[in-house]
């Protein structure tokens, strides 16, 4: 059976699970391989991982263009996705307006789950955002850290803490059973970050890899964006 592989940031693989089937009755290809830290997925292809598209985030996917790993002329946006908040799915929703509501929220919690704070988007955000609000210590044992966002929100659901709280890609949290989005990270403390495919230069079906773009980004999966939680 023929397959894509992919190299993908875990905010994209909602998405890209959505497309699976039409992807298929297109190319007759399946798509294989790994969804994660954006900056360890970079590096996977840097170290000559086996990959014919990559979506990563736009500077992450512009650099790797500059390393002639990407070909600079296929990149296209997929969209943009914002960080977010989560909770337990049944758990009163996390409302925060402020950056003063923030860190009250994250000090009532007893865990909070996030992904890879020195690889993952979402991750190196929040470990900034904490120092932003002046409690990167007295949150550091309230962390609950996992490779990546999916896998954090898995975590997250499955957690016995009495008040747990998650953050991280808002694509990540709707793709999760178990846990429900509560709103995006307040005003001075948000992010929203652009998500980029591209075809690397090593393809073994440059073809295949430029359908799937089509895919991505087409006019006709702009709802099918929206429900995977991308805002534009």
């Amino acid at each position: 059976m023929n397959s894509l592989n992919i190299l993908s940031g875990g905010a994209a693989q909602g998405l890209v699970g959505s497309l699976t089937q039409a992807f298929k009755a297109q190319t007759g290809f399946d798509i294989a391989g790994e969804f994660g830290a954006v900056g360890l997925m970079a590096d996977k292809l840097r170290k000559g991982a086996s990959a014919d598209i990559v979506i990563l985030t736009a500077a992450l996917l512009a650099r790797l263009a500059e390393e002639k790993l990407v070909v600079a002329a296929s990149i296209a946006d997929v969209g943009l996705v914002e960080t977010a908040l989560a909770v337990r799915a049944g758990d009163p929703p996390v409302t925060v307006r402020d950056a003063v509501g923030l860190r009250e929220a994250i000090l009532a919690s007893d865990a909070v789950f996030v992904p890879d704070t020195k690889a993952s988007t979402a991750g190196i955000h929040v470990a900034n955002v904490l120092q932003q609000l002046g409690i990167s210590d007295q949150a550091a044992d309230r962390l609950r850290i996992f490779p990546n966002g999916a896998t954090a929100m898995r975590e997250l659901a499955a957690s016995d803490a009495r008040r747990p709280i998650g953050c991280t890609q808002s694509t990540e949290i709707i793709s999760t059973k178990g846990v429900t989005l509560s709103g995006s990270l307040p005003p001075g403390c948000e992010l929203a970050t652009m998500y980029t495919a591209g075809i690397t230069t090593a393809a073994a079906h440059p073809q295949q890899a430029q359908e799937l773009i089509g895919l991505l980004t087409g006019a006709d999966q702009r709802e099918q964006r929206k429900r995977a939680g991308f805002v534009s």
